[in-house]
């Protein structure tokens, strides 16, 4: 059941295309359109499972139409300013004994007060299992670390479990307040390796320090009846914080000397002469040299995102790079299988010049011998190697200047025109010369990041292991 009619519309469709690669048995999808607390489509249907990501803080969700005595609120009244813990009361409800039922939430319904003797009925009558905390980006908001709750509806007669797992896998932010690249298949392998664990061990299964922990229910049936896992799994092992710690510094010092040598070489660029200066280059547009034969544009696209895998690729695979991935020092974030290529996506070849058309925004690479094949908002340029420096290309087209020169804007979207960018007229062995520096420029640029993150780590463990006591003052 769904309350927007478009978006009922779209999940019958993909369930409609899912149910295709099954037996003929599976039935067809049925999806109401409704309100789904208030007006309940299914209330005589018990479910095998139940999978929801419910509206979040919503105020007008029918505290004030729905009686007290609904036959859904078994484990307490949903105060109004808690919508959330009303779809976990309904998810409970439409569930048949001993299913489960996992929900997307927003991590203060782990912790309002508000919601406390619901958290605890729950949890004294068995029906919530676990509490996930995700990192941040895993769905909207993506700014926010939302949480998952696994719960299951009891069984007559059963003894409910006397303990809940817990697990944090949202690590903290950087010193700089930026968030590190989440390995989503390494996320989603714990949780699951967590769980797994849980169920065959209870109250039992060992902590997992920094990632989970099985906690007994009356340790949490206190005033507050806080669920946030991050306030329960214990923290790194002393001797964590300080693992590596000689690799750690060497890395550092490594970092250190490449910097040394590439700002070495690239102290000798020099402002020209006033003569020099005072003659503006003359300039040409990408649209001219496609016009022109000397470059070849094609477009990425979603065809190929519904084949995308995640983690590491197998021998041959062809890496699908997306708009996110064109970050300094990021990688593609998924791949394809290389039979499922078809030859009408932009995939890159050696050479090849991709640039990210979001707005305000030139990110710009230039492909290795890999394969890649291109997401949305991303262009391939393909230069002619007679007639253009792909390295040179690719540092003009990085510029600011040509970033909001190439801007375009309709009423309520805005991006780049790569066709609008600007490229100097210059002969090729000149072209070479500034290409080179380009590709120092980013070399320079990629060690600075990688030397950054490994500073920022050192700093953190070492800050982290002499407040704990973990080393001392020399």
């Amino acid at each position: 059941q769904e309350a927007d009619p478009t978006l009922a519309v779209l999940a019958a469709v993909r369930l409609a295309f899912a149910s295709r690669t099954r037996d003929g048995g599976t039935p067809p999808p049925d999806i109401r359109t409704g309100d789904t607390l208030r007006h309940d489509a299914h209330p005589d249907t018990p479910a095998d499972a139940v999978v929801c990501n419910p509206p979040f803080n919503e105020r007008n969700w029918g505290h004030d139409e729905l009686a007290w005595d609904d036959p859904r609120w078994t484990y307490g009244t949903p105060p109004r300013t808690e919508p959330e813990l009303a779809w976990v009361l309904h998810c409970l409800a439409r569930l048949r004994p001993g299913a489960p039922a996992v929900l997307l939430m927003p991590p203060a319904v782990a912790s309002r007060r508000a919601g406390r003797r619901i958290r605890a009925a729950l949890l004294q009558r068995g029906a919530l299992r676990a509490v996930v905390a995700l990192p941040p980006g895993a769905a909207p908001p993506h700014g926010v670390a939302l949480h998952l709750w696994v719960l299951t509806r009891p069984q007559e007669d059963e003894t409910p479990p006397d303990s809940v797992l817990l697990v944090d896998t949202a690590a903290p932010p950087e010193p700089d307040g930026s968030r590190p690249d989440w390995d989503w298949a390494g996320v989603r392998r714990a949780t699951t390796d967590a769980w797994a664990a849980f169920r065959r061990g209870g109250a039992e299964t060992a902590d997992r320090p920094g990632l989970c922990r099985a906690v007994r229910v009356v340790d949490l049936l206190d005033d507050e009846v806080d669920l946030t896992p991050a306030r329960h799994v214990p923290q790194d092992t002393a001797g964590t914080l300080v693992h590596g710690l000689d690799e750690r510094w060497d890395e550092l010092d490594g970092g250190l000397r490449e910097l040394a040598g590439l700002t070495a070489a690239l102290r000798g660029l020099r402002t020209p002469g006033a003569a020099a200066s005072g003659s503006p280059r003359p300039q040409t547009t990408v649209g001219d040299l496609l016009r022109a034969g000397h470059l070849t544009l094609r477009t990425g696209s979603a065809a190929h995102q519904p084949l995308v895998r995640d983690g590491e690729p197998p021998s041959g695979a062809v890496r699908a790079l997306a708009l996110t991935d064109m970050a300094p020092d990021a990688q593609p974030s998924g791949w394809v299988p290389a039979g499922e290529v078809s030859p009408d996506w932009a995939v890159t070849r050696p050479g090849d010049v991709v640039v990210a058309t979001a707005a305000h925004s030139a990110a710009v690479l230039v492909a290795g011998e890999e394969p890649m094949v291109l997401g949305p908002r991303l262009d391939l340029l393909r230069p002619d190697p007679e007639v253009i420096d792909p390295w040179f290309l690719a540092g003009c087209l990085r510029s600011a200047a040509n970033a909001r020169q190439a801007g375009t804007h309709a009423s309520t979207t805005s991006r780049i025109d790569v066709r609008r960018m600007q490229v100097p007229r210059l002969p090729q062995a000149e072209q070479a010369r500034h290409g080179e520096v380009f590709r120092r420029l980013e070399a320079l640029e990629a060690v600075l990041l990688r030397t950054g993150a490994t500073g920022r780590g050192l700093v953190r463990s070492l800050t982290d292991a002499l407040a704990s006591g973990t080393v001392e003052p020399s």
